[in-house]
């Protein structure tokens, strides 16, 4: 008796089937699989290239935080939900082939979009005016989730059609699966490891458009009307890429360009984030070395020794009164920059050993193209996360290399978004400790605000483990409420700053915090220490991450308002400043100064004082005044128009 599944096979007609179901299969073509499978590796390749770039592409306006990876992540895999919904839904209605064609030519111009939306959308003041994270969120909404959504029809799609070629349904859900698995590996490492740091940002969007092009063709039925959005596509990726004046005129009138900032000198997408350097003067040359929306150093050309930022005179202050009986130094400095104060360290102390540990070589790069350091100069780079570099020496220690100690190590590596958490851990502070010398120092630099402090708080606390005094330094007379940069400076024994800053050059004005204002960014923190188990950074953050989003709002109030002024729209202006001033109060004297050199321009003499008046009141409560003389000589000339145009009324 013959069986089948264990059945007993009772009739002829079972034997009849099961010969039938035979024939069927050996008919059907080898490589039946191939076309579903190259069509859901390229759509999965695509998505995941585009979900890396995401957060390279919106670092410019929102920096590169926990809530732009959360945001990142979540939308694209909403996207993708939605789109396999919608695609599942589209597959039953349609012919496979043809909506498969549709849906890939919808990807391509959704990268038009992607490009288009965010230049946009990083100027939309309504974006602004939202909470920081709900900003975030809702400006990777606007730019992502169409893409996303479309790019998760595919699968759906190709499954039905899959099936409909008579394969096996398990073998073939399977192998989609596994090629689509394929594609999102393929592209992950495709955009870290390749593209990323070797092309823009933007172009790798073009790229990703013109791939999603091809099989749009494919699998058209209407080769024609396909062929004219192809034709279309090149034309808005060359105004979007080529390196001709025309284009680029083109390109960045339709928003399909970001117009280079004023005075940019340089600019490029290293693998870490966008490096650019833009000139501020021409006499004496200045220059800003900015990494994706911070500026993180400031040189005079001409001269390397002023330096530009508080934060590095607080390190000169340091070093000079330490270094008092010493020719030269061995530094180490963890964050590259424009390498201003390696190149200070270098003037200031010749023949000193100075290494500068830079994960980002484009860092590197930037500062020998642009802000003048010379690959000649006698600094040591090395181009690796500096915990591995810093756990190199202590191994080769270890194993009886040299042992090499340093006077000075300074960290550099922060910035007001995001933090590298691992290197700020109590792990972290105590190799750094072991390669000190016993006079030696470590200064570390950071982003915070002391109202908040609950970051620097945990960063006392932190270094409070590791060295027997910990001191904080900032610019004095800042307000408490402003975000501001701090050292926070550990060593082996106290630091008197009073008696340091005598050693330094010019003087200097130095907050210290005393006992009561470390007892209180210590209260700030809650207790919290940062362990390579445990170190919320980010979230210690968020208050200075909501204070420059106010400071951001605001100067585009400013923007705004200077705008509507050349176009002699002065209501609109007025209500532009006064709303730059509602939103960050220290620019209150530059924004009445404004508003009343708009109302004197219009002989409204009175409102002019009103408004001079309001600046100067302003100033005079503020804890850092600025020169206000133009603005008293501007009020005496109001004051003397209006009454000369009284007295003949008198």
């Amino acid at each position: 008796m013959l069986f089948s599944n264990g059945q007993p096979l009772h009739r002829p007609l079972d034997l009849m089937l099961m010969d039938d179901e035979c024939t069927a299969m050996s008919a059907r073509p080898a490589g039946g699989l191939a076309r579903p499978a190259v069509t859901v590796f390229v759509a999965s390749f695509c998505i995941m290239v585009l979900e890396l770039v995401a957060t390279r592409l919106n670092a410019r306006h929102l920096g590169s935080s926990i809530y732009t990876w959360t945001s990142v992540i979540g939308v694209v895999l909403a996207g993708i939900s939605l789109g396999n919904y919608l695609g599942g839904r589209a597959a039953d209605r349609f012919e496979p082939a043809a909506a498969l064609s549709v849906c890939f030519a919808l990807c391509s111009l959704s990268c038009i979009q992607i490009v288009l939306l965010d230049n946009l959308a990083g100027e939309w003041l309504w974006v602004w005016r939202l909470s920081w994270p709900v900003r975030v969120f809702t400006h990777i909404v606007l730019v992502f989730m169409l893409p996303s959504t479309l790019l998760g029809t595919i699968s759906p799609i190709v499954t039905k059609m899959a099936l409909e070629r008579g394969l096996p349904a398990g073998r073939t859900v399977g192998a989609i699966y596994a090629w689509g698995a394929a594609g999102s590996i393929a592209g992950t490492l495709a955009a870290g490891f390749a593209l990323i740091g070797v092309v823009a940002v933007t172009t790798i969007v073009w790229l990703i458009g013109g791939l999603l092009l091809l099989p749009a063709v494919f699998y058209s039925t209407r080769v024609r009307r396909v062929g004219v959005w192809a034709v279309l596509f090149l034309l808005a990726m060359t105004a979007g890429m080529a390196p001709l004046r025309l284009c680029e005129a083109i390109g960045t009138r339709l928003a399909l360009r970001r117009p280079l900032e004023p005075g940019t000198i340089y600019s490029h997408e290293t693998r870490y984030c966008r490096v650019f350097v833009k000139q501020i003067s021409s006499e004496p040359d200045t220059r800003e070395f900015i990494q994706d929306k911070l500026t993180h150093s400031k040189i005079i050309m001409s001269d390397i020794t002023d330096l530009q930022y508080f934060y590095t005179e607080i390190y000169a202050a340091i070093t000079h009164g330490l270094s008092v009986d010493r020719d030269k130094l061995a530094v180490m400095v963890i964050g590259g920059g424009g390498y201003v104060w390696p190149r200070y360290v270098t003037a200031k102390w010749p023949g000193s050993l100075v290494e500068v540990v830079e994960i980002d070589p484009g860092i590197t790069r930037a500062a020998v193209k642009a802000f003048g350091l010379d690959p000649r100069a006698p600094i040591r780079t090395i181009h690796m996360d500096a915990r591995n570099y810093i756990d190199g020496l202590l191994e080769n220690r270890r194993l009886g290399g040299t042992g090499r100690q340093y006077d000075f190590i300074y960290g550099d590596a922060v910035n007001d978004f995001s933090a590298p958490f691992q290197l700020l851990t109590k792990e972290f502070n105590d190799r750094v400790a072991q390669l000190l010398t016993e006079r030696g120092v470590y200064m570390l630099t950071l982003i915070d605000m002391y109202d908040c402090g609950g970051y620097l708080g945990a960063v006392v606390n932190t270094m409070e483990r590791t060295f027997a005094h910990v001191g904080v330094y900032t610019e004095a007379d800042l307000p408490d409420w402003a975000r501001n940069t701090f050292v926070v400076a550990g060593s082996g024994r106290p630091l008197d700053m009073p008696t340091l800053i005598k050693h330094y050059p010019k003087p200097l004005e130095i907050r210290s915090l005393n006992e009561q204002g470390m007892a209180y960014i210590r209260a700030q923190s809650r207790g919290i220490m940062f362990t390579d188990d445990y170190a919320p950074v980010e979230n210690l953050l968020a208050p200075v991450v909501r204070e420059s989003a106010r400071g951001f709002l605001a100067f585009k109030y400013m923007n705004e308002a200077a705008k509507y002024q050349s176009l002699g729209q002065t209501q609109r202006s007025i209500d532009y400043y006064r709303k730059a001033a509602g939103t960050k109060p220290a620019l209150t004297t530059e924004v009445y100064s404004r508003i009343g050199r708009i109302y004197a321009e219009q002989s409204r003499y009175a409102e002019a004082i009103e408004a001079y008046e309001t600046a100067l009141e302003h100033n005079r409560n503020s804890k850092r005044p600025v020169d206000i003389r133009e603005i008293e000589d501007a009020l005496e000339d109001a004051r003397s128009k209006l009454l000369g145009r009284r007295e003949p009324n008198e």
